[in-house]
């Protein structure tokens, strides 16, 4: 065991973990200047109480980073783990419809824990699929029937559509098309046969008809006026700025008033009640108006970066299943971005995917640094076999 303490920490990517650092440290600045006009007016908190509340998720997501960065990955393919994980994730997706809270707000994605404060069932849901198909796919890959569609593909393609069609009876849509994106690249990192694939992209498709016939027949309910109102905000806010449009019309406003200098760190004026909940998924509308495009470059660059050497670990290592991890999570980080921001910019509709490592929230964060500390070890694993 100490032998292979020292030779993870002999190839510990440095770069990766200071990244992975700074964004998160940024994000605590960031949810203190954002969030105290409304911890004050708006709940009667103390102006650092959402600042006080992100550093207590920090200090239990880097324990949570250093534990996965130096446990195995191999072990994940171990069929308890497997078992667990599986559990674990149905577990949560279906006590959240009957204990979970968060309808009044748009859906019902949390379920509070006495103590403890919530958990978001749908993001566990994210890590576990990436962890889950990794494992599935790297044994059919040993075995050499990874390219058998009743043997390999069927199973996992079950538990996603499942896992799916919970989340999105939330209704949590975003993260529902997040998920099936990330399995996706998971799928096409694990050495499947281009014909085979194709094949699985007629069977996800299939797997699309339910979700159809439910979006179909459940339309009223599903797509009620507040997300109704997203999509007619989506294409022009300005025209519903006393309604759906609001938020949206606001971000606008932040990002242009920020310019390329921005109004200086603590002046955002958006956050004084124009922007609801500044420091949750339009974080970057306050970084931009104070920070300017320095604010926005450590952002994008930071979350860039941590995107592009996922990536490049996958294209590196040998191993299938690292492989699969590195893509996947690089995958879920890189989409979720580009989900968040693009709902800001106005080339998505805004859907309340947090934005990674910046955004408030304990359940992404800490998840969130477990899959860091994942792809921290597959990094580890593969410049161990490199220099080997």
């Amino acid at each position: 065991m100490a032998n292979y303490f020292r030779k993870m920490i002999r190839n510990f990517d440095y770069p990766l973990f200071l990244v992975y650092v700074g964004l998160c440290l940024f994000g605590l600045v960031m949810i203190y200047s954002a969030s105290m006009v409304v911890a004050v007016n708006r709940y009667d908190y103390p102006p650092d109480y959402f600042y006080k509340r992100q550093l207590t998720n920090l200090v239990i997501s880097f324990p949570v980073f250093l534990a996965a960065a130096f446990f195995p990955f191999q072990n994940y393919k171990r069929k308890n783990l497997m078992v667990l994980s599986i559990v674990v994730m149905f577990t949560l997706l279906v006590l959240v419809h009957f204990i979970g809270f968060g309808g009044d707000v748009g859906s019902q994605s949390w379920i509070r824990l006495p103590k403890l404060g919530s958990i978001q069932p749908s993001e566990v849901a994210k890590i576990v699929i990436i962890i889950y198909f990794s494992s599935v796919f790297a044994k059919k890959y040993e075995a050499g029937t990874l390219d058998s569609i009743n043997k390999s593909i069927g199973p996992p393609v079950l538990i996603l559509m499942f896992a799916v069609l919970s989340i999105m009876n939330e209704t949590d849509i975003g993260t529902s098309l997040i998920i099936i994106a990330t399995a996706i690249a998971v799928i096409a990192a694990s050495g499947i046969k281009v014909r085979t694939f194709m094949k699985l992209s007629g069977i996800l498709a299939a797997a699309m008809v339910p979700i159809a016939l439910i979006l179909y027949f459940g339309w009223d309910s599903i797509m009620n006026e507040s997300r109704q109102g997203r999509f007619l905000a989506f294409l022009n806010p300005f025209d519903y700025l006393q309604g759906s449009g609001y938020q949206i019309a606001n971000g606008y406003i932040a990002i242009g008033a920020g310019g390329v200098q921005g109004l200086g760190l603590g002046n955002s004026i958006q956050k004084m009640g124009y922007l609801p909940e500044p420091q949750t998924d339009v974080i970057m509308a306050i970084i931009s108006e104070e920070l300017g495009i320095f604010g926005t470059i450590i952002v994008i660059g930071g979350l860039g970066f941590i995107v592009l050497r996922a990536l490049s670990i996958a294209m590196r290592t040998k191993d299938p299943q690292a492989r699969m991890l590195a893509a996947g999570i690089g995958s879920v980080i890189g989409i979720q971005t580009f989900v968040n921001l693009g709902g800001l910019t106005g080339l998505l509709p805004l859907t309340g995917v947090p934005l990674p490592f910046i955004s408030y929230g304990g359940t992404s964060l800490i998840l969130l640094s477990l899959s860091l500390g994942i792809l921290m070890n597959v990094s580890m694993f593969t410049k161990y076999q490199k220099n080997k």
